[in-house]
């Protein structure tokens, strides 16, 4: 499907990737595929209870997106490994990226990960996390994380994304500019990260660059407020993050993806009226909703809404039209 081929609907849910509760399909899932036009679903404990569950599933959602006239679906989810890993047995459990050794051990993840996602008809992974530890300081991310020297944070996460994406499953780098200086959890809070942007480039944002020299799918951002970069907007928000540093500076062309918008770092300080412009002046491609709800349906309306009243909004538009359907296209067929 090309873009001119889209309805004005359908190029606002294409933007949005959701959450939904139940193991099967439901009237609720129906009507995001179908009225609000969801480009994606990504998937939870709430969703899993059995290899053959899911991939009926994820078939029944892709099929229903077929006989509405939509695009093919990304589906998603967390299969980083260890303390985060959606998918429990029978599926293979990895004891987590603190815990790879070396390049073949994240080859190892990343071959077997993306076989047993295909098999269920999940097509995106929100992994590797390339979150870099500070060497001698706490960090939420010390569970997650491959450790605290860039090389090979960038070197580990490279190899998960490429054995990823070499068997078709998109590969989501995350948190976008990195999280793993900070110790405040942004599911609960926003956490603010005071420290230089030349730090944060050098540090930081080094497994990043690699992973956009290595033609990573999509990059996930982060809901830190970096104050040496936008003092007044999280990365997720942050049209000097996303359009400035990732897009301009960095010369990134993939998928830009949010943090789920309904984290505590976001709902207890910005109305969502304010975090879809946020999100639409900043280019990003793809706003996700975790939880099932009103929000869900809210945020189609005003992508629908702003996107028609405003000429650069279409401009972007277009623009993040084209990278969801090139992807898919790729991935999906």
């Amino acid at each position: 499907m090309l873009y001119q081929d889209l309805s004005a609907a359908q190029k606002a849910g294409q933007r949005l990737m959701v959450g939904f509760d139940g193991l099967s399909m439901n009237d609720t899932l129906k009507h995001c595929i179908e009225q609000i036009k969801v480009g994606g679903l990504i998937l939870f404990a709430r969703n899993i209870a059995a290899p053959d569950q899911i991939r009926e599933l994820c078939a029944a959602c892709q099929s229903h997106a077929r006989q509405c006239g939509q695009p093919p679906l990304f589906i998603a989810i967390d299969q980083e490994g260890g303390v985060v890993s959606r998918l429990k047995p029978p599926f293979t459990q990895f004891p987590g990226n603190p815990h790879m050794q070396s390049p073949e051990d994240a080859a190892d993840f990343a071959r077997t990960t993306a076989r047993e996602l295909n098999q269920i008809g999940v097509n995106m992974n929100m992994a590797p996390v390339l979150d870099v530890l500070p060497p001698d300081s706490p960090s939420v991310m010390q569970e997650r994380a491959f450790g605290n020297d860039p090389g090979h944070v960038s070197r580990m996460g490279n190899t998960v994304i490429r054995h990823l994406q070499m068997q078709k499953i998109m590969a989501v780098a995350k948190h976008f500019p990195g999280i793993g200086r900070t110790v405040l959890d942004s599911h609960e809070e926003l956490p603010d990260l005071d420290t230089d942007a030349r730090s944060l480039t050098d540090f930081d944002g080094a497994p990043f660059q690699a992973a956009v020299a290595a033609g990573v799918a999509g990059i996930m951002l982060s809901h830190i407020r970096y104050l040496a970069l936008d003092p007044s907007w999280p990365a997720s928000l942050s049209p000097t993050v996303a359009e400035g540093i990732l897009r301009r500076r960095m010369a990134y062309h993939g998928l830009v993806v949010t943090d789920d918008l309904d984290m505590g770092a976001i709902v207890k300080h910005h109305p969502l009226p304010i975090v879809v412009r946020q999100c639409l002046d900043a280019g990003v491609d793809i706003l996700l909703i975790c939880h099932a709800g009103p929000r869900i349906q809210e945020a189609f309306d005003q992508i629908l809404a702003l996107t028609e009243s405003s000429a650069e909004l279409i401009r972007k538009e277009e623009q993040s039209l084209r990278r969801i359907l090139h992807f898919k296209a790729l991935y999906l067929n």
